[in-house]
This record gives C-alpha cells, structure tokens and sequence, in this order.
C-alpha cells in the first residue's frame, strides 16, 4: 500500500521520474540522484515500509531476494572492483527517506566518490564481553 506522502511511493506509482533499473509485483530498483559512484541504485519494496525495524518478513525476503540479481547487473555493466550494500535506518543512522532502501554502491577504487569512515573498537572488548552482548541480542530474538 503506497503511503500518499512518502517521495519513493511517487516513484513506483510513476508520479515523480526515475531511472528504473528493475521492476517486479513485488521490488522496483532505480538509480539514485545522488550517484556516489556510477551505478548508484536504490532497491526498494512496493509496499511502503519506514525502515527494517517494521518491515514484515516476506516483504524482506522478496527485497533481498533481488539484491544480487540487481547487484550482478550493476557489475556486467560498469565492472566495478567491489560494491557495497547499505541501509539507513532511522535519522540518527542518515534515513532520509523513510521508506526501506538498500543502496547498491559500486566501487572502483581510491577516489570514486564513496567513504565511510569508520572507527573499530576491537581493543575495547575481550572474547567474554562479546559473548556476553551477542546472548542479550539472541535472548531478544524472536524464535
């Protein structure tokens, strides 16, 4: 169900224009504007979806199920060296649509225009410390 103020919802109802990459019942695939590198593309599910926190199981699973079909595609056409998948959820994590989206980053090397600059903190934590975080996590998994 398109959620009437939502910009992606426009998109697969062809209400705004985009670049469409692939479209199914169940995904519609397009380039995003920003292009971080060639190739940019943003997968997203037909049903409106804020982020993965409220996203039901089978609307994930056909999501994900097109990602390397997409992610194949990218690569026979531009043959980047790597890509990287992402997903924003939530403004403190730089959700700025608030409709699912996984981006398919293409990476070509030194300079093409991606970064993430991230900061490990493997010196902070001790083998128990670490089992003792991934228990709370499984205890809070829904079996």
């Amino acid at each position: 169900m398109a959620h009437e103020d939502c910009i992606f919802c426009k998109i697969i109802e062809g209400d705004i224009p985009s670049a469409k990459v692939y479209e199914d019942e169940h995904v519609f695939a397009f380039l995003d504007i920003s292009q971080v590198t060639k190739g940019h593309t943003l997968v997203i599910p037909k049903v409106h979806t804020k982020n993965i926190y409220e996203t039901p199981a089978n609307v994930a699973k056909e999501l994900f199920a097109r990602v390397p079909k997409i992610a194949n595609a990218i690569k026979k056409t531009y043959n980047p060296i790597g890509m990287n998948l992402l997903n924003n959820n939530e403004e403190p994590a730089d959700q700025s649509v608030f409709h699912l989206h996984i981006h398919l980053i293409p990476r070509y090397g030194e300079g093409d225009g991606y970064s993430s600059n991230w900061v490990t903190h493997s010196d902070d934590y001790e083998m128990t410390d670490l089992e003792a975080m991934a228990k709370k996590i499984s205890d809070n998994t829904e079996k």
